[in-house]
């Protein structure tokens, strides 16, 4: 595009702003250029000048580096924020260099500015009427999308009070007017027009959507009939309706016919604005989006429909009388305000109609592509209007009897009616479908009646993200592998619960927001009175047991929960899957915070034990030395007699030994464990006592997880192997003392049978030693 811009430009100065322009997006764009740091300090002269306005100024590339610098910030921030970040295309490219031209085009002198800017303003309003079918219409461009409806209202007030423009809020008092906006509107645009206008927020009336009949999210045009009355018969003036061609949660149209007879009858101004506004650029429109180019006015949002970065959004409307326009503020005298749609000028231009249609027909097919998909899920529910025409797509997750004996737990452990367990659910499958697939631009809404619910809205995200059917496909997957977790922790929660009440040192902790098994608290086995010190100890043990518990092995996750939440001091877990152990987790928090509270007793006590040993050692050393004295006698405790004594006549001494018991916190004699170690000389040790649920793991096999041999992960022939070897393990290991006696030995084989032949056995039973005590392996003297 460089080569051929400077081609065709004859004026320097734009082929130099090309340029220009291009350095500056290379330079914006890398976000791994090194930051070059000026280490020579200027010289100033006062000391309240700001750093980067001192000295004679900064050279064009250092500014852009700080740009740069702020826009990506640092490498070890978090790049979630980066992923949606918009992908400047080409189109983008002219869509910015329009902001440069506009300022160079507003230096021209007035005559030839005004030319051009009439031109400019005159072709791409005709271009946007004959493009989204909206005949005989004028355009007004905005920053703000609210900009344009705030201009109609007073363009409406203008028209419906003749002496407004010269008596003001004074003709307002005779009849009050009132605007209509529908419930699913987005939240906050009637206060706004209020705000804005001098209104009280008497005059919005809010219209809800169907409860019987036709869309949940379509206003409810027969109320709205009953509401207007009521308001005539009150004495208030009927001005404006707010209708909706695509809702900002669901993507419902209105149903625009209707409500455009409903206002012509009753002489109101009827303005449309949402996302299906878009497939009025196709060939093929729905009849209930093709009414909207009947009404008064309509606003369409270009910028993210097409991708096209910093373009203003655009308000169409009818209207006769140009003065009440320009009263209102939808028309400017001033050649500046009309150079806003230089931009859109330019964009519309390099996109030309096929790439228009192109990019809002991409979209449309990747959300019929997704809802495909969704068809096939029977744990997936969705709220579109249209099964075969839906711009927006918004599914949600819901236990159904099919899911639920598919699993394997009762239905009855779940009740529908508690929406708030399954809203915390949807939130953590949006969150994990945006993660997974940042590309497809899925976010998550709360609507009135159906909850929180995951959206797919690809003409609000598609040319911005530059989503592709892959990564439609790539969602779907995704969902597909998230739908048995939530089944797993929908059905577990219950079993985790009761586990919890059954053991004593836990507590279980009621959150439904939490979208995980379940929340616990470990509470302490002694009482303390002191209720600030008791919750210093809880917090210390909770937090060492969350930290121990993050180190097993295992697929659970293991949190502090929401930053901002009810419960403090709690350990929150995850995500469970389906061959969870859950008895054998909550064993095993139980354990671990029993031996943390017990380490920490431990240590409290420490200090007193150790000081007490100390005294009692140093009591039990003058003892010894005492009876030492008695039984070897005075005159060999002297330097020189003592020698001779012993040396014609030697002592043996009886000096004994001493050991310090921390955990009993007294002072032992060491006689008994040097026994012990000379007659366990050459023995087996017994084996270490394990918990009553510890359980052989299979090589790769974690934590808490069921046996492996009736579970899918592995093959049924590997599975079995893998348990028989086990088994025969767990055979050989010696049986704990005491017990041999219980245990029936089958016979020893004979000779031949072991293969081995007569004299083998006898010189085999020579070389083995016998061991004092050995039980005799005759089967009859066991039985």
């Amino acid at each position: 595009m460089d080569t051929s811009f400077q081609q065709i430009t004859v004026d320097p100065t734009l082929a130099e702003m090309g340029k220009n322009l291009n350095e500056a997006m290379r330079i914006l764009e890398d976000g791994h250029r090194e930051r070059e740091e000026d280490k020579e300090k200027r010289r100033h002269s006062r000391k309240d000048i700001p750093g980067p306005l001192q000295g004679s100024g900064q050279d064009v590339a250092h500014i852009l580096q700080l740009v740069q610098n702020l826009m990506h910030g640092n490498e070890d921030e978090d790049l979630q924020s980066h992923r949606r970040m918009q992908n400047v295309g080409e189109q983008g490219h002219m869509a910015l260099l329009g902001h440069s031209l506009a300022a160079y085009i507003s230096v021209l002198d007035k005559e030839r500015l005004r030319k051009l800017t009439t031109r400019i303003l005159s072709d791409t309003t005709l271009w946007l009427c004959r493009l989204f079918r909206y005949e005989n219409g004028s355009a007004y461009y905005h920053e703000d999308d609210r900009e344009g409806l705030l201009k109609v209202c007073r363009l409406v007030i203008h028209s419906r009070f003749d002496d407004y423009s010269t008596e003001g809020f004074n003709m307002l008092y005779s009849k009050q007017p009132v605007i209509y906006q529908s419930a699913a509107c987005r939240s906050g645009l009637g206060q706004h027009l209020c705000n804005q206008l001098g209104l009280p927020l008497s005059s919005l009336c809010t219209v809800p959507c169907n409860t019987m009949f036709g869309s949940q999210h379509q206003m409810d045009v027969a109320l709205l009939d009953r509401l207007i009355k009521d308001n005539v018969d009150s004495g208030k003036l009927p001005l404006l309706l707010i209708a909706n061609a695509g809702t900002p949660a669901a993507g419902h149209t209105d149903k625009l016919g209707r409500l455009k007879e409903l206002c012509a009858q009753y002489s109101m101004w009827l303005h449309v604005e949402g996302v299906n506004l878009a497939t009025l650029a196709l060939p093929y429109v729905k009849s209930s989006v093709m009414a909207a180019t009947q009404c008064d006015s309509m606003t369409l949002t270009l910028g993210p429909w097409l991708g096209l970065p910093a373009v203003p959004a655009v308000t169409l409307y009818r209207h006769e009388d140009p003065s009440l326009s320009l009263a209102a503020g939808l028309n400017s005298s001033q050649p500046v305000e009309k150079l806003r749609a230089l931009p859109l000028w330019l964009s519309l231009q390099y996109l030309g109609h096929d790439g228009i249609v192109e990019r809002i027909r991409h979209a449309s097919q990747l959300s019929q592509r997704l809802l495909d998909h969704l068809t096939k899920q029977t744990s997936i529910t969705t709220a579109v209007e249209d099964d075969l025409n839906s711009p927006v797509v918004v599914f949600r997750f819901a236990q159904t009897h099919a899911n639920s004996a598919q699993s394997g737990g009762p239905l009855e452990t779940f009740h529908s009616s508690d929406r708030e367990i399954l809203d915390a659910l949807n939130r953590w499958l949006g969150e994990q479908l945006a993660l997974l697939v940042p590309a497809s631009g899925v976010d998550i809404v709360n609507l009135e009646d159906e909850g929180s619910c995951v959206r797919f809205s690809p003409l609000m995200t598609a040319a911005v993200l530059g989503t592709k059917d892959e990564d439609v496909d790539m969602l779907a997957e995704r969902l597909q592998e998230k739908i048995p977790v939530l089944i797993s922790t929908l059905r577990l929660r219950e079993e985790f619960r009761e586990e919890v009440h059954r053991t004593a040192a836990l507590t279980y902790i009621e959150d439904l927001s939490w979208p995980g098994l379940g929340t616990v608290r470990y509470e302490m086995s002694r009482e303390e009175p002191d209720e600030s010190k008791r919750q210093a100890e809880l917090e210390k043990i909770n937090s060492v047991l969350l930290k121990k518990l993050k180190e097993l092995d295992s697929d659970l996750t293991f949190s502090t929960g929401p930053e901002f939440g009810p419960e403090k001091n709690c350990v929150y877990i995850g995500m469970a899957t389906e061959d969870l152990d859950v008895a054998e987790v909550v064993e095993m928090i139980a354990t671990i915070g029993r031996e943390i509270e017990e380490n920490s007793r431990l240590l409290e006590n420490m200090t007193e034990v150790v000081r007490k040993g100390i005294l009692e050692a140093e009591l039990q050393l003058q003892k010894a030395t005492e009876e030492k004295l008695m039984e070897e006698g005075v005159l060999r405790q002297l330097p020189v007699v003592g020698s001779v004594l012993n040396w014609f006549s030697p002592v043996q001494s009886s000096v004994k030994g001493r050991t310090f018991n921390l955990a009993a916190g007294s002072v032992d004699s060491t006689e008994p464990t040097y026994s012990m170690k000379a007659q366990s000389t050459g023995e087996t040790p017994p084996p270490t006592p394990t918990s009553a649920r510890t359980k052989h793991r299979l090589p790769g096999q974690k934590l808490f997880r069921r046996s492996l041999a009736s579970s899918d992960c592995v093959s049924e022939t590997s599975s079995v192997g893998q348990v028989e070897e086990l088994e025969k393990e767990e055979l050989r290991e010696p049986a704990p003392e005491g017990r041999e006696a219980d245990v029936q030995k089958e016979p020893e084989p004979e000779p031949e049978q072991r293969g081995e032949t007569p004299g083998e056995g006898e010189q085999k039973g020579k070389r083995e030693p016998e061991v004092e005590g050995r039980e005799t392996e005759n089967p009859s003297i066991l039985r």
